[in-house]
């Protein structure tokens, strides 16, 4: 698989995030992007792991609905690759998604203070070309030091952790410090597992 600039498939990233655009980015990879736009508190599952499962592929079939959509009449040449990703946050066995209010995030951070929690990241990836569709999920365990309460109130301040599953930036400066370990990748942690994502390519080429 080539992923040099002379890339021979064409890829769409079905996210708005920072991190998995950056993620994406430096695995070498030209891309452009699309937002799912879907309702995803819809979505329900008591498993973790089916939960992010469900939730790339409603965002990867919204994607490709709206590619119908705009289909051009000419085939192009190239596959395109459609990669649709989620990550919740579990914490004492409870699944959390990003925080819907700043007393919400405070309570999320907090616990975490001295505690650990997991993110459960998804990865799913169709070959529009082909219609073949690989996906896959990862589990990393986080482990804290104690949060300064000072700390906290920067965070919900500055507001970036009410945007990110479990209000949790462990790439954060504020938090990076209090980050004890880390058993898995950072990136999976920030939403999309680099492994993962080149073997799913791989599969679906």
């Amino acid at each position: 698989m080539d992923s040099s600039t002379g890339q021979e498939f064409k890829i769409i990233l079905g996210s708005s995030s920072v991190a998995r655009k950056k993620i994406l980015a430096d695995m070498g990879f030209e891309f452009t992007t699309m937002s799912a736009d879907i309702d995803e508190k819809a979505i329900r599952k008591e498993k973790p792991e089916d939960l992010v499962t469900a939730l790339a592929e409603a965002k990867a079939n919204a994607i490709v609905g709206k590619l119908k959509n705009v289909e051009n009449q000419e085939k192009d040449a190239k596959p395109t690759l459609v990669i649709a990703a989620d990550t919740v946050v579990v914490y004492e066995g409870m699944i959390r998604e990003k925080p819907s209010s700043e007393e919400e995030a405070r309570e999320f951070i907090k616990g975490y203070s001295g505690s650990h929690a997991a993110t459960l990241s998804s990865v799913l990836v169709t070959n529009l070309s082909t219609g073949l569709r690989k996906g896959d999920w990862d589990k990393v365990e986080i482990h804290f030091h104690d949060i300064p309460e000072q700390i906290i109130d920067n965070l919900i301040k500055e507001g970036n952790v009410l945007n990110v599953a479990g209000g949790l930036i462990i790439e954060h400066p504020l938090v990076l410090p209090y980050v004890k370990e880390v058993v898995g990748g950072t990136d999976s942690v920030m939403g999309l597992p680099k492994e993962l994502t080149r073997r799913l390519m791989k599969e679906v080429l």
